[in-house]
């Protein structure tokens, strides 16, 4: 199986403007993505996706590959279907595509492993991971996205607020009382399902919530979802960014 790690890095971020190239343990955040991604064994090639000069420089300077692609694109998603598009016009050819975002220094290989796992069935179009919530915070941020599954493993809604409710029990005692799961927003797609998933219209649900993946489960895509222990760190803003420093200097102790 052919598998391509694409890692969408925008530097005109809102919250965080040039976060890919924010320092982490003197290195790039962007870098620290990249060396996960490269350690996986079964990963064919890797491409640093992006809409800025500044990102493609900085990772050729530290021997990754990266494209400038489009600025037009509504999320990371879109970005991965041109990357696609391109590396198969240049004679690429991959069975599937994994969408790491470049805010991601933590990911680590095993999830990615487990993502290319869920393409034995020859079923699977579309892959991604969850987590246990251990906490009533976690449970109700909003940050968070909540997802839950049927009993074969594929999501049935993803939700920023919690879900399931559970009726008649006091809400701060939710997470002792049932087992909630929060979404990392890792994504493996088979790359002809990625080509389909760029072209579908925005829809009601995806809006209402601000998440992509319900565009694809209202039309009808299966999503499986894969439970990881591993609580990746994603940095949004210059608050995780000291969050991610606190937590690398714990890992190196």
């Amino acid at each position: 199986m052919k598998v391509l790690v694409i890692i969408p890095a925008r530097y005109a971020s809102t919250r965080f403007p040039g976060k890919p190239l924010a320092l982490l343990g003197g290195k790039p955040v962007v870098q620290w993505v990249w060396e996960r991604v490269s350690a996986m064994p079964e990963l064919t090639d890797a491409v640093v996706a992006t809409d800025d000069e500044r990102i493609v420089g900085a990772v050729e300077s530290f021997g990754g590959r990266a494209m400038l692609t489009g600025s037009h694109h509504r999320s990371g998603t879109d970005r991965c279907g041109e990357v696609v598009e391109r590396m198969e016009a240049q004679g690429g050819n991959y069975d599937v595509a994994i969408n790491v975002q470049g805010d991601e220094p933590f990911v680590q290989p095993d999830q990615l492993r487990s993502l290319v796992d869920c393409f034995a069935d020859e079923g699977t179009c579309i892959a991604t991971l969850k987590t246990a919530i251990r906490s009533s915070e976690e449970l109700f941020s909003a940050n968070n996205v909540k997802v839950v599954c049927d009993r074969r493993g594929h999501a049935l809604y993803f939700s920023r607020q919690p879900l399931p409710h559970l009726r008649g029990v006091e809400a701060e005692q939710w997470v002792e009382h049932q087992p909630y799961f929060k979404h990392v927003g890792i994504y493996a797609f088979r790359t002809a399902t990625l080509k389909e998933l760029v072209k579908l219209p925005q829809t009601a649900l995806e809006l209402s919530e601000s998440l992509e993946q319900l565009r694809w489960l209202e039309n009808g895509y299966s999503i499986s979802v894969r439970e990881t222990a591993i609580a990746n760190i994603g940095i949004d803003t210059p608050e995780d960014m000291a969050a991610a420093e606190r937590f690398l200097k714990d890992i190196q102790k």
